[in-house]
């Protein structure tokens, strides 16, 4: 499998716009680019985000190492404003900055003037980060095989696998580590319009794997699931509410109530670094919106009428009450135990 970002004196970023057609890196040399690859969807997945976003603080705290500690701190702020506003929903990017900004005010605090050394810190803990990511995703992985059986289909939306993390995955990592069990595991991947993340980046990813995948339109979902094809639902996330509610890719809600129609076992995959112990309920997660234009037209091509109204939420919010276990890398909150076990998985 390709890795989703590297390190090579400078962050390489996988351009993920050009998948499944094209592999491309792109190379980041400041935390501007960073943000710009995040904004445009060269990077995208929490998890990945938060890393990339890491890289960007340590690629700028370089930059700037060579400047009087007064300026130094002063574009270092603008570089984390500038990185907390490329994505609004995803927690793990703020997750990331708050590392990355307690490791710099500690060091700044402590008097060391020496920034060429600040900044040696800083790219320490953004690869300490990104190293944490796979080891995380690798140990969610199998608390959560164990809530898939032998034979079973499952289906997923959006990517939530390598592609959307340092390594591994989340959703995509349980049905790797279920396979890795020794279990005969098939997946569905719904499309996921309007950026085709489904068909473009999972069916790849499991390919690339030899993992068997059938794609299906995202609006086949509910048919599927009404002639017994589909035996559970595992998605990501990308902000976990203190009571459980989860943000992920639009899309996701609709089949969480689906699946709780059928009886259909519905399944959240994320690090605790996704929980957002500070957002008490998902009405306070801010839902972004992107451009018109990623549903006026496809593959360069209009396809709806001029001047038509339109509405561009890329995320929406699962309630606790219809997601029957979050996994995690510390363990898995069972459905009416979120809010109790989230805190205690967070803080332990």
């Amino acid at each position: 499998m390709v890795s989703t970002l590297r390190w090579s004196d400078g962050l390489e970023l996988l351009d993920q716009t050009k998948l499944p057609h094209d592999i491309a890196y792109v190379r980041c040399n400041t935390g501007s680019d960073v943000a710009g690859a995040i904004k445009a969807m060269i990077v995208r997945g929490a998890p990945a985000i938060g890393c990339a976003a890491a890289y960007g603080v340590a690629l700028d705290a370089r930059r700037f190492s060579d400047e009087a500690p007064q300026h130094f701190d002063e574009r270092m702020e603008n570089s984390f404003a500038l990185l907390a506003n490329s994505r609004p929903t995803a927690v793990n990017l703020a997750w990331a900055l708050g590392r990355m900004k307690s490791l710099l005010y500690h060091e700044r605090n402590a008097g060391k003037d020496d920034l060429s050394k600040v900044a040696k810190l800083l790219l320490e803990e953004a690869h300490r980060i990104t190293n944490e990511d796979i080891s995380a995703n690798k140990a969610m992985g199998g608390y959560g095989a164990d809530l898939l059986k032998d034979g079973q289909r499952v289906l997923t939306h959006c990517n939530a696998g390598a592609l959307a993390t340092a390594g591994h995955g989340t959703a995509l990592g349980v049905i790797r580590s279920a396979i890795a069990q020794g279990k005969k595991i098939s997946v569905y991947a719904g499309e996921t319009r309007p950026w085709l993340q489904g068909s473009r980046l999972t069916a790849w990813e499991l390919m690339q794997d030899n993992i068997p995948v059938t794609l299906i339109a995202d609006v086949a979902a509910g048919y599927l699931m009404s002639e017994g094809s589909i035996d559970a639902v595992i998605v990501g996330a990308d902000r976990i509410a203190a009571n459980g509610d989860t943000a992920n890719k639009i899309g996701t809600y609709q089949l969480a109530v689906l699946a709780e129609k059928h009886g259909i076992p519905f399944y959240v995959a994320a690090p605790t670094s996704t929980v957002d112990l500070s957002t008490p309920s998902g009405r306070h997660i801010v839902i972004e919106e992107r451009d018109a234009a990623e549903l006026t037209s496809f593959a360069g091509r209009r396809t709806a009428p001029e001047n038509v109204q339109t509405r561009n939420p890329v995320f929406d919010v699962t309630p606790a009450d219809l997601i029957d276990a979050i996994i995690t890398e510390k363990g898995i909150s069972m459905k009416g135990d979120h809010p109790a076990r989230l805190v205690a998985l967070v803080s332990g």
